[in-house]
This record gives C-alpha cells, structure tokens and sequence, in this order.
C-alpha cells in the first residue's frame, strides 16, 4: 500500500504531490492524459513549424504570486505592459508595470484609478500571498495572534474596494468609482472578466482588483519562458527529485481504477470524485460535487500569424495580454447574453501574444497567438470568426496576417482535460460561497466527507489560476491526518 495517490496532474495534483513526498510519503500520481500539467501544457499543436501554443492558460501573475511556485525557479518573462484594453477610435486603456506611468495615461481618470488600485499594487505581493493562503484557517489564526494587525487591515482595504467595484461596475455607474470617461472603467471590467460573470459581481471585481494590483508590481503579468509547460516541467522535477512518481494514461472513474494508499487527493472536476467515492460521503456532500454550479465557459482559438498583430492603438502591441472587449457597457451586454445562453454578437476575447516578451515563440517569421471567447456553458459552436472579427475591430487587417487557426469549441475543452466540464475553465462558477468554502460548501473546503479523501483542484479555494496553493493546503491537511 502506497502512502498517497494524487488524481490529475495539474498545478494543484502536482504541487501536491511534491509537498506530500517532500514530507517522506510515498506519492503517485495518475494522470488520464499522456502528458502531465493539465491546464498548463504547451503542445505543438501541428499548425506550423517550431511552433507551440499553451493549450490553457498562457499569462501567469498568479504563479509569480504564489508563495509555493515561487520557490522552484521557474523563469518569468514579464512585459512593460501587463495588459490593454483597445477601444473604438484607436484608443485604449494600458496598464503598464509601473503604477505612475497607467495613471499618467489614464489622464483625468488616473487619480481615480491610483485611489482604486494604488495601496492594493504597492501591497501585491503580501496581499496574494493572503488572497491565496489557506483561508478557511484565517479566523483560527486570528484567535491565536498570529495574523498581524497589517495584514488584517490590507484585507479589510481589499473587501471595501471590492465591495464598491463590485457593485459600482455596470453601466452608468462610472462616476461612482470616481471615473470621468470610459477608458478607466473598461480597463478595470477587461479584468473582471477573467471571472466569466454578469457585471456587476462582487467575486469578479475582487479578482480584477487582485489581478490589477499584480498587474502593477514589479513581476506584472508574466509568461515562462517556453510556455506554461516550464511550471509544469519544474514541478514533475521537483517531485521525481523527492521520490514521487507520475503514471499517465491512466484515468480514474471508480475505485477499482485506484491503487491501495493511505490517502487521496483529487485534482479534477467535483463530478469525479463524487463518482469514485460517493457512496462515503454524506448524502448532502455527493449531491453538491455531483452537480456543481457552473455558469459559463470559454471556448479556444489557437493561431498563428505572419507578424504582429495591427493595433491601432500602438501600446497594445505591447502587451502580453489583451482583453478584446470594448467599452463597460460593451462588456456588460456580452457577459450577460453568455450568463443568459446567447451567443454574444461581440464576444468577450481574451488574447495572449508571447512572443511579445519572448521571441523564442516564434520560428521562420511565425508567432502564436493564443485566444480565449466566452461562450455558453457546453456551446458546440466554432469561435474561430468571432474571434477574427472582434480583433479586427481594433486592429483592422488582422485576417491578413492569419496563416492557421484552430478552435476547441467549449463542449470539446474536456477532451484535453476532463476537469473543463463543458468549457467551464474556472471550476465552477465563481461566487463568495465556492470561493470560501468549496463546493461542496463545508467550513474544511478541501475534505469530502469520505475518510481519507480530499479534493485540491480549482473548484476549491484560493480558486482558478496557476499558483499550486489549492493542492498544497489539502496536502498539509494530508500530513496533519497522517502524522
């Protein structure tokens, strides 16, 4: 009998994994794909040559936050500008690196946007590294005296401004935040939208907030080196260095698929370990991580272009990141056709252009571009020309430099990683009770109800991103269960 078997070796299974077998346990890791890392693979998808694409994610400010993958030496390349948001007439908001320099841009909204973001960014690195610490043990801490008066307040600064963003982002309610035109409030929803959520929403503007804030620290939003499968490559070392293994191509869908262990850490969709281990649970509990919320979805656009992309507004061509989304009033309409399951006419788009900040993406002349729409949950529909089509709206000959697309509908997502049910990239969808508790909505997020099995993926707090904390405070839990 091994001491622990981690299902799914994404960033959460991995990371957990590597704490566990760091510990001295003996750890194995089954992965249903023939390659580790989830939803931090880069393939080469057979577009063109030399060239790879992140399959998933591709910008990575929360890897450079997270206290865990901080420490493997994983190489970040981060640009001047963290993101853009392009808007009609060749404008556009930019959120560079520095605070001084966005507010600067940002003209007569700029001290607005230093007032909403200012003492969040100059905090960024304490304040993710609250935002993604073990949560559900903050009031314990608290008790003891061991949370500090400072960090007790930054949290309490975050949850006002969260609160006012929150309610404040729909249109009209610009002048609320303290903004004047429309440049600030569009930079601030193209954030929100990461949350893939109707605006106005209190957790999407405290991811906006959070990520904004990272935006303008010194790391701003990197991209590894190579594509997202460094993070993936130094966990798998890390974890073969302390004695771990991984087997792929093996996928789990009931316990006879399971070796004996001490324990279990699923990395995947609730859905699996309700199946698995269901009959352990509490009735309650297998009804919640049987059928989980879960909103919308994003549906992937792979390309590779001749050259740059043509932005009218010069700056973005800067960016590693760009939210192709218009105005707040643009955004609010397509989130809310997506929540409703309508096609938005413009969909939102999420865009990533490595190559901007590292040129060893691109080969022979080529680059990758990397292009999430959202889209309704499970949609079957081929993204490929709305995604052309809103880009081209803000850098008019777009199609001309477009040498090779392909699109993974939202009902095809889980194909590549079955923890995507239906296109649902965030684990669910994103509210206050998930975020703190799970969803299974239990004051321990990560326990099952079944003795000796827990859940670390997204689906459980600190939530959606790459930073591995979600696997490592179920592998904590692990240690404390095990001795």
């Amino acid at each position: 009998m091994t001491d622990a078997v981690v299902v799914g070796a994404g960033p959460n299974g991995l990371a957990a994994a590597v704490v566990l077998a760091r510990a001295g346990l003996a750890v194995t890791v089954l992965e249903e794909q023939d390659t580790p890392g989830g939803g931090a693979r880069t393939l080469d998808l057979g577009l063109a040559p030399g060239i790879v694409h992140d399959i998933c994610s591709a910008a990575h400010p929360m890897a450079w936050a997270s206290p865990f993958l901080g420490r493997l030496g994983i190489e970040l390349l981060t640009p001047e500008v963290s993101y853009a948001q392009p808007l009609p007439g060749a404008r556009a908001g930019i959120a560079y690196r520095s605070l001084d320099r966005t507010v600067e841009g940002l003209g007569a909204d700029g001290r607005a946007w230093e007032r909403m973001v200012g003492r969040l960014s100059r905090d960024a690195g304490r304040l993710a590294g609250l935002a993604l610490g073990d949560l559900s043990r903050l009031p314990g801490t608290v008790l003891r005296g061991t949370t500090s008066v400072q960090d007790l307040a930054l949290l309490a600064d975050l949850g006002a401004r969260v609160g006012a963003a929150g309610t404040m982002l729909r249109p009209g309610s610009e002048r609320a935040l303290g903004f004047r035109g429309d440049v600030a409030p569009a930079l601030l929803a193209g954030v929100a939208t990461h949350g893939i959520t109707p605006l106005p929403s209190v957790p999407a503007a405290a991811v906006a907030l959070l990520l904004a804030a990272l935006a303008h620290d010194g790391a701003g939003w990197p991209v590894p080196r190579g594509g997202s499968r460094t993070i993936v490559d130094a966990l798998v070392t890390a974890l073969e260095a302390a004695g771990g293994e991984i087997v792929t191509g093996h996928r789990v869908a009931s316990r006879a698929d399971l070796p004996p262990a001490r324990a279990y850490l699923f990395d995947t969709a609730p859905e699996v370990v309700a199946a698995v281990f269901g009959d352990r649970m509490p009735a309650t509990v297998r009804r919640r991580l049987a059928a989980p919320a879960r909103r919308s979805a994003a549906a992937k656009v792979d390309l590779v272009l001749s050259g740059p992309v043509p932005w009218e507004a010069a700056d973005v061509g800067r960016a590693g990141t760009v939210h192709v989304s218009g105005t707040l009033t643009d955004i609010a309409r397509a989130e809310a056709d997506v929540a409703a399951g309508r096609h938005a006419e413009r969909p939102v788009c999420l865009v990533s252009d490595p190559s901007v900040v590292d040129p060893g993406r691109a080969s022979g002349g080529l680059r990758p571009l990397w292009a999430y729409a959202h889209v309704p949950l499970g949609s079957d529909r081929d993204v490929t020309q709305d995604v052309v089509r809103q880009i081209e709206r803000f850098a008019p000959g777009f199609r001309d430099v477009v040498v090779a697309s392909r699109c993974v509908p939202a009902a095809r997502m889980a194909h590549h990683n079955a923890a995507l049910v239906g296109g649902d990239i965030l684990g669910g969808a994103l509210t206050l009770p998930r975020l703190a508790l799970g969803p299974a909505r239990r004051p321990d997020p990560y326990a099952t109800g079944a003795d000796g099995v827990w859940l670390c993926s997204s689906s459980t707090p600190p939530g959606p991103g790459v930073h591995g904390l979600s696997g490592v405070h179920a592998a904590r839990r692990v240690l404390e269960r095990l001795g």
